[in-house]
């Protein structure tokens, strides 16, 4: 058995506890410290998180930014309450992406005179004890779709925890399951398991590019959308293909129009100004009956010879 595959039967079983999704526990999300003020957030480093390059996808890291602004929401709110993502701000620093990787959120009250309650949150996200990026984000504050029970967010322990017997799993759990396997057979030299587990392939078009995801419980969050760190992944794969590769993306505002359902999510982006140093891109998430699911605009730096 290989180790990530050992990995995935583990979170299968961590997530047969309520309270978190299924890419969290896979990564080995754990909740170092969360307090009303303040959370902090880790994640297990490894090959199972890595890209081919050795750094984090950037999908992993706006994972981590999105669970660090969310839990320090959460944690001044009771379990039973469910998080909406509103909208998401993260700038770059352009420090490699590589070393232990950890999130801390710090709560900013609530928005004043509306009838929604949303939390605010600021947070930093550090890879080797370097800022890579920081993060805003707006959260409205719901009850939980009808028939689901929100939990207690649990940590993804897997050094306390013990993969599932094959013989034990359930349909869903298998289907999980073949999921992983699919990547761990399409990983190679050019593209690492969780480049492939998560969003990708994205296609160049004549104004800029578009992607495709077949979306599932592998990215789902914890009611079965579309994980909102993954969806602005999605935005920042895509939008990075629409410029060459000497482009890097800087920083983008992403604003949540509707919940990521459906078989297909489709990404489509579009170049807005390119300059010198310079570019912007917008991107646009489409989900089921092709209603909008998200909207967001990316700047880009040039990384080329000046």
């Amino acid at each position: 058995m290989t180790d990530i595959r050992r990995r995935a039967l583990t979170a299968l079983a961590l997530n047969r506890t309520p309270g978190f999704h299924f890419i969290g526990n896979f990564l080995g999300v754990q909740f170092a410290e969360t307090l009303a003020s303040r959370s902090r957030v880790v994640l297990d480093a490894g090959p199972h998180c890595e890209g081919a390059d050795g750094q984090y996808p950037l999908s992993v890291v706006s994972l981590i930014a999105d669970v660090a602004l969310a839990s320090v929401v959460r944690a001044n709110l009771n379990p039973a309450q469910r998080l909406a993502t509103v909208s998401l701000q993260l700038q770059l620093t352009g420090a490699p992406l590589i070393g232990p990787l950890e999130g801390v959120g710090v709560f900013e009250g609530f928005l004043q005179d509306v009838h929604g309650q949303q939390g605010l949150a600021r947070a930093t996200v550090q890879a080797g004890g370097r800022p890579v990026l920081f993060a805003t984000g707006a959260f409205m504050v719901l009850a939980p779709p009808p028939g689901v029970t929100m939990h207690a967010v649990a940590n993804a322990d897997h050094a306390r925890s013990h993969p599932l017997p094959l013989t034990a799993l359930t349909r869903e759990e298998r289907g999980l399951l073949a999921r992983i396997d699919a990547a761990i057979a399409e990983a190679g030299p050019a593209r690492s398991f969780m480049e492939s587990l998560l969003p990708h392939n994205p296609a160049p078009t004549v104004s800029g590019a578009t992607c495709r995801v077949m979306n599932g419980p592998h990215l789902g969050n914890r009611v079965g959308h579309m994980q909102g760190g993954l969806q602005v992944g999605l935005a920042i794969t895509t939008a990075n293909a629409a410029l060459p590769a000497r482009w890097r993306v800087s920083g983008l505002s992403a604003c949540f129009v509707s919940p990521g359902e459906g078989r297909v999510l489709r990404a489509v982006s579009r170049i807005v100004h390119r300059g010198r140093q310079t570019a912007v891109v917008h991107t646009t998430i489409t989900g089921k009956h092709r209603r909008l699911v998200l909207d967001v605009v990316s700047t880009h730096a040039w990384c080329g010879d000046a």
